[in-house]
């Protein structure tokens, strides 16, 4: 077989992956490839070594324009046991979706008396229920007597591809292994043409190589007539009798397996002698029951030669055809998509919103949103009830693939149409989602003027769960803004009315953020916040304990609250994973990244932050602690384009967001330190200090500290942690207080305006983590104080002084004692203001003095006794 030349390396390693996987060392194996190439062709010929031994299933995805949810389990359930059956037709109605399926699934798998091949073909057209399928059966494969075999299209994956991020997902599994399927060579291709009377190296130029181009022009004869695969393709259908031209079409319009059933009522004639003609088309194959093209790409171009009339006339056929018979859930998409091409305005209503309901149910978020997209666009004429519904649909489906700008849009536009209805409460409750929002895109103040509306009508009304949801809405904003009042105020106000009319969901989301603003404001909270946490776990309230998790992280990393942030991070890792939550996965890893670079371990955060970074997809906030993770690794090192990241991370909030740019103004302050401009540093932190407001003490403090490192005088404020004594002056009480939160780096930033001996500690700190810019500081700082670090102690001017001075340090001394002020003892000695200063705190430090007056007093002391 054509697609069998120079395959032996990939047959030999995918026939030993089944081999290990019969073992019970299960295997997840990638076989990519362009269109063309011969993965389906390798995979049966695999199959019929394999066989008998072990079981074979294969499945495909469809290239619909929305694929079927679940399409290639759907394809092999009946194999897989009734216990997979009943779990999949339940799953539109019940509550855990298609939880119960996956779990059925690896059941199904585990339980086998046989070795289990499950071959999903087509990856690239899956929907996202089944890439959600394959991310739970991939991360416990290694402990099946199974293997899943993936073969998908590598050339028509984008960086933005939903495949591209599950792939990406499993890159890193132990079980996971990777087969890629090469065109064929020059060699190859000139044994298929051999005895043809075609030049082997025209036809590879022309082919590339792909064993399906080269074998459709083999069959043709000439290089001069199908130069491409449509070419071919439609050469070799133009050779086909009337009957089998017109099966050709039929099947071509039906999709890629065409059941007979529906073949014969589409042409409306019995279909015997067509398909006699099939398997000599070499276009075509008969399968059991139905007829499909051997490539999609053949049958694409069968579809693009119909004339435009036929084509429509025969999606309408195949629509009566299917809608005829018993409907299952599985046909959904198959209608919406027969019936849009046909032109059925009704039946695109019909079909497509009940398709984009079981795409939903099933977990396939992006597929519902296609199919909802397919039903607004032809319900211009539907009741504007209809159609504002369809747009919440479609909103909400929206939200839950991060496409929060189109999300937001259509909820205010369904919003519009409940408002023209007069129904206010519909109306109150998607401006609620609106406002949730503009406030996932960093846009404060509309997402909170769009929340306070919402609360405003539906006051009018007696309280319900739109109600309770819009005050818990303003308290989740609030609290992010760490405004303790107000979110208290309508966080109790969400906890009366749900707690009255028995919505947990609301209450404990309203507890959770009165438990963190305490948190942000006071340090307190933590146990209530936890709890909290626990009702939504003990609940089975997925989305808002995997919700939860991410954000306590977060708060404890940035909180430099290392215990509490390592179990949260566990904790949540394992929800999200349990459950497949890959959306709070990423910002599970950008808290932990920059809780990492805060305790000194910069590699593994710098490498897990640059992996957030790398993700195609990931909210503002999830990018903002990723940017500044790894900006602070580089900035510290001193390698380029930190201050790019912080750039960037600016743009993603509200310039008011504590939250999320306090972390970002204090990293900014400290670059700019590190870069010698002390200038800079103390305008970003005074900036940061401005913008946020300064209502997290310990967030302000971190802040407010890089004025006080880089020169200048702090406004008096309210903080929290080692900030307090950082800020006071009291260096040896900052360090310790960093040490003991872990933070080493910090401590020996503390310790810079210490004495030698600290300055020589923190300097061996810096160098130990590779920090050059900061050891450069502290190496300036000794020197100011006359020592030069890698000596044996001072130069022996300053050894020869009893109080250990300079004698440029006791020129400056002699004249403060003669109460000159800094500008003027500069004029005097020619040199600047900051200079003097800069000897001055040296002067101070050695002397152990808090004050000029002290440090005259104690040097004339110290003459007197040497004396």
């Amino acid at each position: 077989m054509a697609v069998l030349l120079e395959r032996e390396g990939a047959i030999a390693a995918l026939v030993e992956h089944i081999e290990v996987a019969a073992g019970g060392d299960g295997r997840l194996v990638l076989l990519s490839g362009e269109a063309g190439v011969g993965k389906t062709s390798l995979v049966r010929h695999v199959a019929e070594l394999a066989r008998p031994r072990t079981r074979f299933l294969v499945g495909a995805c469809d290239p619909l324009a929305t694929p079927r949810p679940l399409g290639p389990l759907t394809d092999i359930v009946t194999e897989l046991g009734a216990g997979v059956e009943r779990a999949l037709e339940s799953a539109s109605s019940d509550a855990a979706g298609p939880g119960n399926v996956f779990q059925a699934v690896l059941r199904a798998l585990r339980d086998s008396e046989q070795p289990t091949i499950v071959v999903f073909e087509d990856l690239h057209w899956a929907d996202g229920a089944t890439l959600d399928l394959v991310r739970f059966l991939g991360r416990r494969i290694a402990r099946l007597p199974a293997a899943l075999v993936l073969t998908y299209r590598d050339d028509e994956i984008g960086l933005l591809d939903p495949l591209a991020v599950m792939l990406g997902d499993l890159a890193v599994g132990s079980a996971v292994h990777r087969l890629r399927l090469e065109p064929l060579t020059v060699r190859g291709v000139s044994r298929l043409a051999t005895g043809r009377g075609l030049d082997a190296a025209e036809l590879h130029r022309v082919t590339g190589g792909n064993p399906f181009f080269v074998a459709e022009v083999v069959r043709s004869g000439s290089l001069g007539i199908p130069v491409s695969v449509r070419d071919a393709v439609l050469a070799r259908i133009a050779r086909l009798p009337t009957g089998a031209h017109r099966l050709a079409e039929a099947v071509a319009v039906i999709g890629p397996s065409a059941p007979v059933s529906v073949l014969q009522a589409v042409l409306r004639e019995r279909c015997h002698d067509a398909l006699e003609a099939v398997p000599a088309s070499g276009v075509l194959q008969a399968n059991p029951g139905s007829v499909g093209f051997r490539h999609e790409l053949a049958r694409a171009a069968v579809v693009g030669a119909i004339p435009d009339f036929r084509r429509i006339e025969l999606h309408s056929r195949v629509l009566e055809a299917m809608r005829g018979s018993d409907i299952a859930l599985d046909d959904l998409p198959h209608l919406a998509y027969h019936a849009e091409e046909a032109g059925d305005t009704t039946a695109v209503r019909l079909f497509g919103h009940r398709a984009a309901l079981h795409a939903a149910a099933l977990g396939a978020h992006r597929e519902a949103a296609a199919q909802y997209a397919r039903v607004l666009r032809h319900a211009t004429e539907a009741p504007k009830e209809e159609r504002a519904g369809l747009l919440e649909g479609q909103a909400y489906a929206f939200y839950l693939i991060n496409r929060i700008p189109e999300a937001g849009q259509a909820w205010l536009d369904a919003g519009a149409l409940w408002n023209q209805l007069g129904a206010r409460v519909r109306e109150a409750d998607d401006l609620r989602w609106a406002s949730y929002m503009q406030w996932l895109l960093g846009r404060n103040p509309q997402a909170w003027e769009d929340g306070v509306l919402a609360v405003r009508l539906l006051q009018s009304g007696p309280p319900g769960v739109p109600l309770a949801r819009a005050h818990a809405n303003l308290a989740e904003q609030a609290c992010f803004a760490c405004d303790l009042p107000t979110t208290t105020d309508h966080a109790q106000k969400a906890i009366a009315i749900g707690g009255e009319i028995g919505a947990l969901a609301v209450v404990v989301r309203a507890r959770f953020h009165a438990a963190l603003v305490r948190v942000l404001c006071d340090g307190t909270g933590w146990p209530e916040l936890e709890a909290a946490w626990q009702v939504a776990l003990d609940h089975d309230m997925v989305e808002q304990a995997g919700m939860f998790g991410p954000v306590a992280t977060g708060v404890a990393a940035v909180h430099r609250d290392f215990v509490r942030s390592d179990r949260y991070a566990a904790k949540g890792l394992a929800l999200s994973r349990d459950h497949d939550l890959d959306m709070f996965r990423q910002f599970l890893w950008a808290s932990h990244a920059l809780g990492l670079v805060h305790r000194g371990r910069w590699d593994e955060g710098a490498a897990e932050a640059a992996a957030v970074l790398e993700m195609p997809l990931g909210s503002p906030l999830t990018r903002i602690f990723a940017a500044v993770a790894l900006a602070l690794v580089r900035a510290r090192r001193g390698e380029p384009d930190a201050e790019s990241l912080l750039d960037e991370a600016l743009t993603y909030a509200d310039p008011n967001d504590l939250l999320r740019l306090g972390p970002v103004w204090e990293a900014r302050a400290e670059v700019a330190w590190l870069c010698g401009d002390d200038v800079r540093a103390q305008d970003e932190a005074r900036r940061g200090l401005t913008a946020t407001h300064g209502r997290d003490p310990f967030q302000v403090g971190c802040v407010a500290r890089w004025i006080g490192i880089a020169g200048g005088d702090p406004p008096a404020l309210i903080v929290a942690g080692p900030a307090v004594a950082e800020l006071a002056g009291d260096w040896p009480g900052a360090r310790q207080e960093w040490s003991q939160l872990g933070c080493r780096y910090d401590a020996a930033i503390a310790a810079l305006a210490g004495d030698v001996p600290a300055l020589t500690e923190a300097l061996e700190t810096f160098m130990s983590l590779g920090a050059r810019p900061a050891a450069a500081r502290a190496k300036a700082r000794l020197r100011q104080l006359g020592i030069r670090y890698g000596t044996r102690g001072p130069r022996e001017s300053t050894r020869a002084h009893p109080n250990g001075l300079t004698s440029r340090q006791v020129e400056v001394l002699e004249l403060v004692s003669a109460g000159l002020s800094s500008p003027k003892i500069a004029a005097q000695l020619h040199i600047s203001p900051k200079t003097v200063e800069h000897h001055v705190a040296a002067i101070l430090a050695k002397l152990g003095a808090h004050s000029r007056a002290e440090a005259v007093a104690k040097y004339r002391q110290r003459i007197r006794h040497s004396e």
